[in-house]
């Protein structure tokens, strides 16, 4: 297996494929590099180079106990990065990765991003107060931790249903998408985990959002039931200096996997 080891000695598992033009892939909470399969098989035909890894905490990489939170992501990247030489990168993050990806472009990219595309992401905040009136009440992350912490096992198969719009009518449930969602959580360390959910539900993207300077793609499903895209995308808008949204009707927020030959042709349009 490719792995690095950091500055504080974590272990970071990472897939690296191909040549070409790289795309840097960063996954959502609490998954890992095997979400993007559908994208990394795609653009890998498309001649593209392809990378994932799997954020501190997740997957393969070491279960940390410490510096699970966005600023140590955005550096573990930048130490991935530097280490393969990435330039003239697309970084691609959904959901908690669009977190990650907008704050390594933003702290790190300078001479390193070509576009940065913000899929069913958590920027620019999340949660529900004065200055975001809008916004997720804590309460809906506090029962997110609570269950992590103590009830993960069946969570992570509960989750699934709201995840892929699997509890609406008419929806067509694929058990073995579910099962390789579960299959990667529960790779994961539950310390780093639960630390996540504070990282992606308080953290503020705002500054982040405004500094790139590079193109900026923003997809959003609009009956995403985890993260709701008037809290998120319609107002991540607002804050890049040079960016596109698109939004689906009726697509839920795992709509890479669901909806992935959409979704796929629409970075493919966008990096061309």
């Amino acid at each position: 297996m490719d792995k690095i080891t950091v500055k504080d000695g974590t272990e970071i598992y990472y897939k690296d494929w191909g040549t070409g033009q790289p795309i840097f892939f960063h996954h959502g909470w609490p998954l890992s590099a095997d979400d993007w399969d559908a994208q990394m098989v795609f653009f890998l035909e498309k001649g593209f180079r392809v990378i994932a890894y799997d954020r501190r905490g997740h997957g393969r990489s070491t279960q940390t106990v410490a510096g699970n939170e966005m600023d140590t992501y955005a550096a573990d990247v930048a130490e991935l990065t530097t280490f393969l030489d990435l330039k003239n990168a697309i970084h691609i993050g959904h959901s908690t990765g669009g977190g990650e990806a907008i704050r390594y472009a933003a702290k790190y990219g300078k001479n390193r991003i070509a576009k940065v595309i913000l899929i069913s992401a958590v920027t620019p905040y999340m949660i529900k107060d004065e200055n975001n009136p809008d916004g997720v009440p804590i309460e809906v992350f506090d029962d997110i931790r609570f269950n992590t912490a103590n009830n993960r096992q069946q969570f992570y198969q509960d989750i699934t249903f709201p995840f892929y719009g699997y509890n609406r009518e008419g929806a067509v449930i694929k058990k073995g998408i579910q099962d390789n969602w579960w299959r990667q959580g529960m790779m994961g360390g539950i310390k780093a985990h639960v630390d996540c959910i504070k990282a992606f539900s308080e953290t503020d993207f705002t500054e982040d959002l405004k500094s790139v300077d590079v193109p900026v793609l923003i997809l959003h499903g609009e009956d995403d039931q985890i993260v709701p895209y008037n809290v998120t995308a319609l107002r991540a808008i607002k804050l890049v200096k040079n960016g596109k949204i698109i939004t689906y009707p009726g697509l839920c927020h795992g709509m890479p996997t669901t909806n992935a030959d959409t979704i796929n042709a629409d970075i493919l349009a966008f990096i061309k």
